[in-house]
């Protein structure tokens, strides 16, 4: 019966990929995914893109249409779509938070990042008396939601470890959101009982073959596994899950494509489930400053914005310091609706650095400056939209 079970294991991994201790949830949602990625074209009529826009109720082949080449030629039309239905879900809030690097070890070999694990950089990981220092500066800032990053190392970030991060963090803010490596529902469970809100993974890149060239070690090869992140989240009882790709690793047009596709047909099977998008470009990182977000300008960035917008009204989208400020202060005008402040991408950067950093921010304006911009265009910066009883 044991033989058996190591057959059925051997036979599993060979199947899919995913290692010893990864939970296989054999969800549809990646199949279809890849699928209509593959069909997707950049080219569409004109008929297609007005059609898009002036839509009510946006179908995959509207989305398609508002990510082509010909609809980058209607961007101010499709701003003003985007901008029409941020207005109508979300009113003239902005929410604000601050991400929170809490140790940058990671096991995993990608070739952009500057945490992977050849890259020779100062490596660290918070205490529990560093990781309140952490809490209270932010906390002093008027700041009420974080995003708690690590890099992906099991070994040097445990469960646990992060866990009890979170348990302090509950002290200080009412929304707690985490970017860490994919976990089993049962691991995901444990951190929302420990105050986690939602949790957000990047694909990186939905092109299969171009994800195994950029990821040459550790678990962040195995793609199924990392794609049904957010799924495993779901199950594991999260209120809400992001998703994105990192633009500038392959065809952006199709990685956006299937980025809101994934979200899409996630939300159609967990309809409770709150969707956030990211809308990361490459930035350059420590030992190499040539990575750059290649064909992938900020009008094609503010496209893909748009088209999140149009697709799912309802999604959260956040802009983050990776852009310049004048570029994000115009984006939560038109299609974001939550931004980042006061960042700072190195372990222990809100107190006491104490790590390096995973890649160069453009804006490293203090949350009252921000605070102070949005409020000069119109809107209202909002620091959590729950209220817990």
């Amino acid at each position: 019966l044991r033989r058996q079970r190591q057959m059925c294991i051997r036979d599993r991994m060979m199947r899919t990929g995913y290692l010893a201790g990864m939970e296989d949830i054999g969800s549809e949602i990646m199949q279809s995914t890849l699928a209509l990625r593959e069909g997707f074209c950049e080219e569409a009529s004109e008929a297609d893109v007005q059609r898009a826009i002036g839509a009510k109720n946006r179908s995959l082949r509207d989305f398609a249409a508002l990510l082509s080449v010909r609809a980058g030629e209607h961007l101010e039309q499709i701003a003003q779509a985007a901008a029409h239905e941020k207005a109508a879900y979300f009113g003239s809030n902005i929410a604000v938070f601050t991400p929170i690097y809490i140790s940058n070890y990671c096991d995993n070999l990608c070739v952009y990042c500057g945490f992977n694990c050849k890259n020779k950089i100062a490596r660290a990981r918070l205490d529990e008396t560093q990781l309140k220092a952490e809490f209270e500066a932010i906390a002093a800032s008027g700041l009420e939601e974080i995003l708690i990053l690590t890099g992906e190392s099991e070994k040097n970030s445990p469960v646990r470890y992060i866990g009890r991060a979170c348990e302090l963090a509950r002290q200080y803010f009412k929304v707690i959101g985490v970017e860490i490596y994919p976990l089993n529902s049962a691991d995901y469970a444990y951190l929302h009982a420990c105050g986690v809100d939602f949790v957000t993974v990047f694909q990186e890149t939905y092109d299969p073959a171009r994800y195994a060239q950029l990821h040459l070690a550790g678990n962040k090869r195995v793609f199924a596994y990392r794609f049904a992140a957010q799924e495993r989240a779901i199950r594991g009882g999260m209120r809400g899950v992001g998703f994105a790709a990192l633009l500038g690793l392959g065809d952006f047009r199709r990685d956006a494509f299937a980025t809101g596709v994934h979200a899409w047909l996630l939300q159609r099977k967990y309809p409770r489930a709150e969707i956030a998008f990211s809308v990361p470009r490459l930035r350059p990182i420590i030992n190499n400053d040539k990575i750059n977000p290649k064909d992938v300008g900020e009008r094609e960035l503010l496209q893909v914005m748009c088209a999140y917008r149009l697709l799912l009204p309802s999604a959260q989208i956040t802009i983050s310091t990776r852009e310049r400020a004048g570029f994000r202060d115009n984006a939560i005008r038109i299609a974001a609706s939550k931004i980042s402040a006061g960042v700072s991408v190195g372990i222990g950067g809100h107190s006491e650095q104490r790590g390096d950093e995973q890649f160069e921010i453009s804006d490293a304006r203090s949350v009252s400056e921000v605070c102070e911009a949005i409020r000069g265009g119109g809107l209202q910066p909002l620091m959590s939209g729950y209220i817990y009883v």
